[in-house]
């Protein structure tokens, strides 16, 4: 349970206008912003810059990023980031089997050498808020400039995201649950997917 209670109704129109497109997009509206960008109104401005990051920004593959998200959110123990990189992974019919593996990923044949490279970057960033020199040039051997930051950007909002909602016990918001719950009513999920296995072992 979060340590704060959360407020109900956002102060702002902005506010406003994001919860509502939260509420259609999840199901809910989430609780870090109930927590966190109703008693911190100008939030909602972060928020929607970086909504617009997500869905106009970046060139990189969504399966990549989520992956990236994922990692990163294993690490710091961020519960709601998880479940919602989960849900997300629903809505856009991306399959379950990397999303199980992310503890193996060094080894496991289902991750491509450029996954590895990104994963392994954000990895060593997280964990030691630097880089060595190898894993960079591991990042640079198979991305762009571009491309490599955005890798940068997608793990440093990702921990972000998790500096967040960890500290305030901010935890599984049930976006999953709900992803699969509406997938399956829209008859849309084929086998394999997120939305008609069990949940991912994402520790």
């Amino acid at each position: 349970m979060s340590r704060l209670a959360p407020i109900d109704r956002p102060p702002t129109l902005l506010g406003r206008f994001m919860a509502f497109l939260t509420r259609r997009q999840l199901g809910k509206e989430i609780t870090p912003a109930r927590v966190i960008y109703n008693r911190l109104p100008r939030m909602w401005n972060v928020s929607w810059a970086l909504v617009n990051l997500e869905l106009r920004g970046y060139t990189l593959p969504s399966e990549l990023r989520l992956l990236i998200h994922a990692r990163v959110s294993m690490m710091n123990g961020c519960a709601f980031c998880k479940d919602i990189v989960l849900a997300r992974a629903v809505q856009e019919r991306i399959g379950l089997e990397k999303f199980r593996a992310l503890d193996d990923w060094r080894a496991s044949p289902l991750f491509s050498e450029r996954e590895r490279a990104a994963l392994a970057f954000a990895e060593e960033a997280t964990a030691r808020r630097e880089v060595s020199d190898a894993t960079f040039e591991a990042l640079r051997k198979h991305f762009g400039e571009r491309e490599i930051v955005e890798v940068v950007v997608e793990n440093a909002v990702s921990n972000f995201y998790n500096l967040l909602n960890v500290p305030l016990g901010i935890e599984d918001d049930g976006l999953f649950a709900l992803a699969r719950e509406r997938a399956a009513r829209a008859h849309r999920s084929p086998p394999g997917t997120l939305a008609d296995e069990g949940a991912p072992p994402l520790r």
